[in-house]
């Protein structure tokens, strides 16, 4: 059973979120829209609303992550929910404890859904497979599989500064073969109508397949970014390079790090994104990365609203509509 097969309930609404792949726009469309009605909270004294009061969410990272989990658990607390922290060093599945024992013991403490990091692409997944039917899972990175909310608030980040999808020209750079990123925001752009979506590195680390998945390769960085609309840096991931791939990370830089001089192959008004973390001076230049053009930090402060819509589907199986009427 592929992942989108079972992210939906017997009602078409959203129950896991594992995986951008199979879903239909108009299930994009709609996380974004929440995302837009969460948007504001942040400006607000009161920063709560009371969607999933009385839900407990557990934070399940096999892999280390500060950005990524603090988000999840701001917005879970935005949402007023309750939420567990565990500490898989210290847990119970080190001393022998199988995943799936701690599972349900988690399930006995009336935990409502679990947000999981994990190494091993396909992980959110078989946890999906084998939780209680109220239980929802989020996928947050597994392995080089899919990172479905990092690509959604990027998603929400574009719309917020271009609109319309489908005129865009979009170029992402970098370590393609080992981002779980790269794939979901490829999905997600070829969902949401982007027409040219282009991938630029090296050959060593640009996947055989990557023109199967609709994308244009370039492997020189001045023809690449030619009349783009968007650049999404990527950060080299080095912990799941086998061999050497690359030569020193100052030449990598010199052909493959964005530049205030390559950004000029660009729009005049081109955006400049990165998931983080930034490795400065091996894949984006400071001036660049702290530019009038970066969003960079904004994509973090969207992943918060992102996380929330996320959240609020999957456990509160709203409308938009029922979601605003919350917040009034």
């Amino acid at each position: 059973m592929k992942s989108h097969d079972i992210q939906l309930d017997s009602n078409g609404k959203l129950q896991h979120f594992l995986t951008i792949e199979g879903l239909k726009k108009q299930m994009l469309v709609d996380i974004l829209d929440y995302a837009e009605n969460f948007s504001s909270l942040g400006n607000r004294q009161a920063k709560k609303v009371p969607l999933l009061r009385g839900k407990t969410i557990a934070n399940l990272f096999f892999e280390p992550s500060t950005r990524t989990r603090t988000t999840f658990e701001l917005a879970a607390k935005r949402l007023s929910a309750d939420v567990l922290n565990i500490n898989i060093n210290t847990s119970a599945t080190t001393k022998g404890e199988s995943l799936l024992d701690m599972l349900h013991n988690l399930e006995a403490m009336q935990v409502d859904m679990f947000v999981v990091r994990h190494n091993s692409s396909g992980a959110a997944h078989f946890i999906a497979q084998h939780v209680a039917p109220h239980i929802s899972v989020i996928n947050a990175g597994d392995g080089r599989h899919a990172h479905p909310t990092q690509a959604m608030l990027d998603m929400f980040t574009i719309r917020r500064y271009k609109q319309d999808f489908t005129g865009l020209r979009v170029a992402i750079v970098g370590d393609i073969m080992h981002s779980r990123v790269a794939r979901s925001q490829i999905h997600a752009l070829n969902t949401l109508g982007v027409p040219e979506i282009r991938v630029i590195g090296p050959q060593t680390i640009i996947p055989c397949e990557a023109a199967h998945l609709g994308v244009h390769v370039y492997h020189d960085m001045h023809l690449g970014l030619q009349g783009v609309d968007v650049i999404i840096m990527l950060r080299l991931q080095r912990e799941r390079m086998q061999g050497a791939l690359l030569p020193s990370e100052h030449e990598y830089f010199h052909m493959y790090g964005l530049t205030e001089e390559k950004l000029k192959m660009a729009k005049a008004d081109a955006i400049v994104m990165h998931p983080g973390p930034i490795n400065r001076g091996v894949e984006i230049e400071s001036s660049v990365a702290d530019g009038p053009q970066s969003v960079i930090l904004e994509q973090v402060t969207h992943g918060i609203s992102v996380r929330m819509a996320v959240m609020a589907m999957a456990l509160g199986r709203m409308s938009v509509a029922e979601s605003n009427g919350e917040q009034d």
